[in-house]
């Protein structure tokens, strides 16, 4: 698309794209990663299988994946996604929505949003596993 060139789709999309465009480049990382979760999550809807039930074998514990030091809160949100790939996503979007946007848009660190993305990782397990 050339600059100056009207912005093709709906009303919502256009607003998207607006929107896109303003963002810092990591934040447009952001945005796409959190786009993927969605359309992840979208798929599993669609197809009734979870991240849970997609193998014959269910995982009943979480996978050890180490974290990196210097992780992006995007980064983690994809690795702990796949330390609990048993973990109901959608049980724990709005806190994961949440915590991103403290993050992104209020300046909360880094580090501190992962701890607490870990805290609501685990609880969801645990509430999996009772």
């Amino acid at each position: 698309m050339l600059p100056g060139m009207p912005v093709q789709g709906n009303k919502q999309e256009r607003k998207l794209i607006k929107l896109f465009k303003i963002l810092s480049p990591s934040n447009q990382d952001a945005l796409l990663a959190f786009a993927e979760f969605l359309k992840a999550r979208a798929n599993e809807q669609e197809t009734g299988k979870t991240s849970a039930n997609k193998d014959s074998q269910i995982l009943t514990e979480p996978l050890k994946i180490k974290r990196p030091d210097n992780e992006s809160v995007i980064k983690a949100i994809k690795r702990l996604s796949a330390t609990y790939p048993m973990v109901d996503k959608d049980n724990i979007l709005h806190p994961i929505s949440d915590l991103m946007t403290s993050h992104m848009l209020q300046g909360k660190p880094a580090s501190e949003v992962i701890d607490e993305l870990e805290d609501v990782f685990l609880k969801e397990f645990n509430q999996f596993k009772s």
